[in-house]
């Protein structure tokens, strides 16, 4: 068995110029911890999961959560449950990186 290891988020972060960056902080067969990294005006547009219940917790910038009829603003320190089938994205709307832990379960 191997001893977990703190980590900074940050410190794994993906930014890409074309599209939002994603990276794997842990998988196992029951969770996936992600990391998405949004350069100002990127989004990760409205999407669902059949059978995956998703938390979302905002490390760094500005930006708004995407639900279906409606966006609700995020800033570091939010978090939002979309639970298994709830339409759901992102948008960074502010001027700076944005930086989000997306944690899904079961694991995909």
């Amino acid at each position: 068995m191997e001893h977990p290891t703190p980590r900074r988020p940050e410190d794994h972060a993906v930014y890409r110029p074309d599209k939002m960056g994603k990276a794997t902080l842990f998988k196992s067969e029951r969770l996936l911890v992600g990391l998405n990294a949004f350069e100002p005006g990127q989004s990760h547009a409205l999407h669902a999961h059949e059978g995956m219940d998703k938390l979302y917790v905002v490390v760094s910038g500005e930006g708004a959560f995407l639900l279906e009829g409606r966006e609700e603003p995020m800033s570091a320190g939010t978090l939002l449950v979309a639970p298994s089938g709830t339409p759901h994205g992102i948008r960074n709307t502010g001027a700076e990186r944005l930086l989000v832990i997306a944690a899904l379960a079961p694991a995909p």
